[in-house]
């Protein structure tokens, strides 16, 4: 077991060492290195929302702590009062029931006292939705149609190049691949670029829904919706498509990669270069040199799910 532990931190090392090797050629200084790669994804018991990737999602997870607090202190509250009346007008103590069936001030109350709850949620959710809806400076257009049941994306802004983003089956997984969240070409962006998100649908309607950077939007055929994201950091987020679209909507996942300016330049000319020959645009440099995505699993389950999709 020592031996594997050892031989385990040496591939480790020589792993980065590749991956500061493959950097240092395109350019990525040294301290982009420092910055650690997340993962947002869904984790083992896991509660409450996914960690948060971006300024959006920032955002939401600020409003659902908002509405948690006011839900918990409404529950509190009728929680005491149920327990008073339970004691306070309990046969014993109350022998002669009040015939009261009206009481201005308490109708008033009731009724003035939930309505202004309301405003006080209404008016950060109005922001919220309105910060969601599209970024006034963007820096790139990413282009992203729903099919049944895979995904569609295109760079108009890189040279207009397009590829299709399939879910790997289970019996494909390569190493620090997840079951039924993968893809065999992610969707690509720059660290701390707000990217436009233009979305459509071919066939019926899907949803472009990403937890970890507070993405959703429909793709719906014959419409175009828009929507942005920004990723704070380098990492893998894994999303799904949220909305039933047909038999194999259960495996249609969805996985964005944002990565160092430099390495996503990068990138881009290797999709190009490779279209240019009619191949796939290729995973970012980092993961070409043989590096798993960051914090992924050194093995991935197999799990034979072929009954499933049938």
């Amino acid at each position: 077991m020592t031996g594997l532990r050892m031989a385990g931190r040496a591939t480790g090392l020589l792993g980065l060492a590749g991956l500061a090797a493959a950097l240092a050629a395109f350019g990525v200084p040294a301290a982009a290195l420092a910055q650690e790669a997340m993962i947002g994804a869904p984790q083992p018991w896991g509660m409450g929302l996914q960690a948060s990737g971006g300024p959006i999602k920032d955002a939401i997870s600020s409003f659902n702590a908002l509405v948690f607090w006011i839900i918990v202190a409404i529950t509190i509250f009728v929680a005491a009062l149920l327990a008073y009346v339970i004691w306070r007008f309990r046969a014993e103590a109350n022998p002669n029931p009040s015939r009261t069936s009206h009481n201005t001030t308490l109708e008033i109350a009731w009724t003035v006292v939930p309505v202004l709850i309301l405003v006080v949620i209404a008016i950060p959710s109005f922001r919220l939705i309105y910060y969601q809806d599209r970024t006034v400076d963007a820096d790139l257009t990413v282009n992203v149609q729903g099919r049944q049941w895979y995904w569609h994306y295109g760079y108009p802004d890189n040279g207009n190049f397009t590829f299709d983003s399939y879910p790997v089956q289970t019996e494909d997984l390569q190493a620090g691949q997840m079951r039924n969240l993968d893809v065999d070409n992610p969707l690509v962006i720059p660290v701390g670029a707000n990217v436009r998100v233009l979305t459509t649908g071919q066939d019926v309607i899907h949803s472009f829904f990403v937890p970890s950077l507070g993405v959703q939007r429909y793709t719906i055929p014959g419409r175009t919706l828009e929507t942005w994201m920004r990723a704070d950091r380098p990492g893998t987020f894994y999303g799904q498509c949220n909305q039933i679209c047909g038999v194999n909507h259960w495996f249609m996942p969805i996985v964005v990669r944002a990565v160092p300016q430099a390495e996503y330049e990068a990138w881009v000319a290797q999709a190009q270069a490779n279209f240019a020959q009619g191949l796939p645009p290729g995973p970012p440099v980092a993961l070409a040199a043989g590096v798993p995505a960051p914090g992924a699993p050194a093995t991935a389950p197999q799990i034979n799910v072929a009954e499933a999709r049938r």
